[in-house]
């Protein structure tokens, strides 16, 4: 994942504490990220274009309210009280990926805080390929910590939530008091994990194809995006949310926006370091991510590091382990 055609420079509008009267600068890096396997948790088709109307609260078991930040209305899914927990989801997902997490953060005194990222569930979603950029999706996850008035919250993070994580982490560590990435680690540390890491990316560059990814992966009742998914559980869901309109597109926009093909013929660029205490979790069925990329993400991380390796479970973690997962969470945030 990476700031599309080069350096990218866009200033950030004046609502967060060390993210408001800057501009953030972030040079391209690849950064691929999807996964597919099986899941425990059956899936249930969260239907309704209604913004605001938390048409999905029933699957995660919580309430859901309508946030505007950058000029979009974010659908947040929030429970519990105490210190928060910002939840970041990746592609093709929603807060709904963290239905299992919730209720264990909550049950652990935690605030969790779980939006719908732009583009994808029941936010909005801007037309433009460059309304993906990831300068403007930073600001988006600042914008809504500051309109939820929360200042400092940990922070667990997947997939292009994951890519967004490392980077406010490093950006800005003041707002972060603890950081779990999983799956993807540092850009750095993927940008350098070579061949087979690049292999397991393939589909960035089928994404690019504007108008062509679309009709290829609806296809035939979807056949290619359920090969290209592994027959996931989950993947009748995720089908039912992509059908929306424009729904598709904004997904595939993230990478679009963020892995311009001309990246991969440049050096990479420095991506900023991490000094929050940060664990790292990598999954060994994981047919899209090399635990290379995860392991060597100590190497940009200069506060306290911990890697931990769940054994049996797919990309998918939060689903098919999610007991495991857990406990490795709530420990992590209590030490």
């Amino acid at each position: 994942m990476h700031a599309a055609h080069g350096d990218v420079r866009l200033s950030l509008p004046p609502h967060a504490a060390g993210v408001s009267r800057g501009a953030v600068a972030l040079r391209s890096h690849g950064l691929g990220i999807f996964g597919a396997h099986r899941s425990r948790a059956p899936p249930v088709p969260c239907g309704g274009a209604g913004r605001g109307r938390g048409v999905c609260d029933s699957l995660v078991g919580m309430r859901s309210h309508s946030i505007e930040v950058n000029g979009l209305h974010f659908r947040v899914v929030e429970d519990g009280s105490g210190p928060a927990v910002l939840l970041l989801h990746g592609f093709p997902d929603s807060s709904y990926l963290w239905r299992n997490q919730v209720p264990a953060l909550v049950a652990a005194g935690y605030r969790a805080i779980a939006p719908d990222l732009r583009g994808f569930g029941e936010s909005d979603k801007p037309e433009a390929v460059e309304a993906y950029a990831l300068p403007l999706l930073l600001s988006d996850v600042t914008g809504i910590l500051d309109t939820l008035g929360v200042d400092r919250a940990h922070v667990i993070a997947h997939d292009w939530g994951a890519a967004l994580g490392w980077l406010l982490a490093g950006m800005y560590p003041d707002r972060i008091e603890r950081f779990v990435a999983l799956s993807v680690g540092h850009m750095s540390a993927f940008a350098a994990a070579g061949i087979e890491q690049r292999e397991k990316s393939w589909y960035m560059l089928l994404f690019q194809f504007r108008g062509i990814a679309e009709e290829a992966l609806r296809r035939n009742e979807w056949r290619l995006f359920r090969q290209w998914a592994r027959d996931h559980a989950e993947v009748e869901h995720w089908i039912s949310t992509l059908s929306r309109p424009g729904a598709l597109t904004a997904g595939l926009n993230w990478y679009r926006a963020n892995v311009a093909p001309e990246t991969l013929l440049a050096d990479p660029a420095p991506f900023p370091s991490v000094k929050v205490p940060t664990l790292g979790v990598w999954s060994s069925g994981d047919a899209y991510l090399t635990e290379e990329q995860m392991v060597r993400s100590r190497e940009h991380v200069t506060g306290a590091w911990q890697y931990e390796r769940i054994e049996g479970a797919s990309h998918w973690m939060q689903l098919d382990q999610p007991e495991q997962l857990n406990r490795l969470l709530t420990h992590f945030l209590a030490a």
